[in-house]
């Protein structure tokens, strides 16, 4: 057969009909992220970008402490203490600097604590080639830190629907929490490598070196004056006033308790390194695998979004998600084969990220602007809140009964709670992204 009756028969279906050159594209396209955002608005495309570079450097900075911790004081409980120091200031200055991201120019704020970021890392580099050995410098060094993402996130956050039209926040979210999970990833990874390589300087030289990235996307923005984007605030921005906003906003209120609900009643990560031996037979490797097959499905999640922007329910979106995010802990807790098991948690991660995505989205197009920066920084203390308080449910859960209670009990709680949710809360179910409603 020549070549052209072959490549005409490739063109054409059983009839002689002619198949589209593009429809096996277009059903990639549909399935694979959306990458218009980055495809046809500059602003967001360097934004994204150099927050993914800065993210990743992040995280090799976190590695780089935790060992550094440890080859100081050859203890776990002083490593764990760094997460302590993160943790009291991100809830503490997320509330505030949602506050301060509806009253400044988002960009100028974003460029300050950018660049605060960008010098604690390299006093970060000079502590380790003074080799100074002080936990004490370096958890002061790591609470800094966490005061300036936590005074940078909600200002970053609210900038997105300032950049994009609303039908496309969804792949904007979703876009983020892709390069949020290459950045959990690829960061721990790399700052040991480094690490090994070079030493802890090297590790926070590049972080230092990536949050370039970050600070010139921040410079070739527009100014962001919140509001209507003219500055025209009546007054000036509480924190008080943005939960009073919240209390009074159903749906709004509900991307948050939807949240709540799968991070405290079924949160097992804390219950891994016991579930490893008991259940699976296994060592350290293998809670480093449990540990890591929720990042991978929320991974998954944000590489195959190519369909979220054609949701419209994004309420019971959110409903659906949170749900099968229980669903999968509950069965994960039943099954005791070791990669059955790591699909589950996968499918909880992939869950998760819908979860995210709509939830975020919701924010960004039912608020006000004037009102974005309080409700990413409410966001942002519930993200890193709502985790610590499941560990703590489920340790504790997990003494008293075991860890199979904790586990199928919390999946259970979880779905019991997003139940109660749907009956109670009817406009949450029926909200229509086409007529955002808070």
């Amino acid at each position: 057969m020549l070549k052209s009756e072959k490549d005409r028969k490739n063109r054409t279906g059983p009839s002689g009909s002619a198949i589209p050159a593009q429809a096996s594209t277009g059903r990639r396209n549909r399935l694979l992220a959306d990458i218009g955002p980055l495809r046809e608005h500059a602003d967001f495309r360097r934004l994204w970008f150099g927050n993914t570079v800065s993210y990743i450097g992040q995280q090799m900075t976190a590695m780089a402490v935790a060992l550094q911790v440890y080859a100081i004081t050859g203890s776990s409980f002083y490593v764990g203490l760094v997460g302590l120091c993160s943790l009291v200031p991100l809830i503490v200055f997320g509330l505030y600097g949602g506050a301060v991201a509806d009253a400044v120019d988002r960009r100028r704020l974003g460029l300050v604590t950018a660049t605060g970021a960008t010098v604690l890392s390299a006093a970060l580099a000079a502590v380790a080639i003074a080799h100074v050995r002080s936990v004490g410098v370096l958890y002061a060094i790591v609470a800094l830190q966490a005061v300036c993402f936590a005074m940078n996130s909600p200002a970053r956050s609210s900038m997105i629907p300032r950049l994009l039209p609303p039908e496309q926040l969804p792949a904007a979210n979703a876009l983020a929490s892709l390069a949020g999970g290459v950045g959990q990833m690829a960061g721990p990874m790399l700052g040991g490598l480094f690490v090994g390589l070079w030493g802890y300087q090297a590790a926070y030289l590049i972080d230092a070196a990536a949050f370039t990235a970050s600070l010139y996307a921040m410079w070739r923005l527009p100014s962001m004056l919140p509001g209507d984007g003219d500055g025209t605030a009546k007054r000036r921005p509480s924190v008080m006033e943005g939960l009073r906003y919240l209390g009074a906003r159903p749906n709004l209120r509900t991307t948050f308790v939807s949240d709540l609900a799968a991070m405290v009643l079924a949160q097992p990560r804390v219950l891994f390194p016991a579930v490893a031996g008991l259940w699976f037979g296994g060592d350290t490797r293998t809670v480093g695998l449990l540990a890591a097959a929720p990042a991978v499905g929320a991974l998954l999640g944000s590489v195959f979004s190519g369909w979220y922007g054609r949701v419209r329910r994004q309420g019971m979106a959110v409903l659906v998600a949170v749900a099968s995010w229980g669903a999968a802990v509950a069965v994960f807790g039943l099954t005791r084969n070791l990669w059955l098991g790591l699909c589950f948690l996968a499918l909880a991660g992939c869950a998760d990220t819908v979860s995210m995505v709509f939830r975020n989205t919701m924010l960004q197009s039912a608020a006000p602007d004037d009102m974005r920066g309080r409700l990413q920084g409410v966001f942002l203390v519930v993200v890193v809140g709502g985790p610590r308080l499941g560990d703590f449910l489920a340790g504790t859960t997990a003494d008293v009964f075991s860890p199979t209670t904790a586990v199928v009990g919390g999946g259970l709680a979880c779905i019991a709670a997003i139940t109660l949710i749907a009956l109670f809360q009817r406009s949450f179910v029926s909200y229509d992204s086409r007529r955002p409603v808070a």
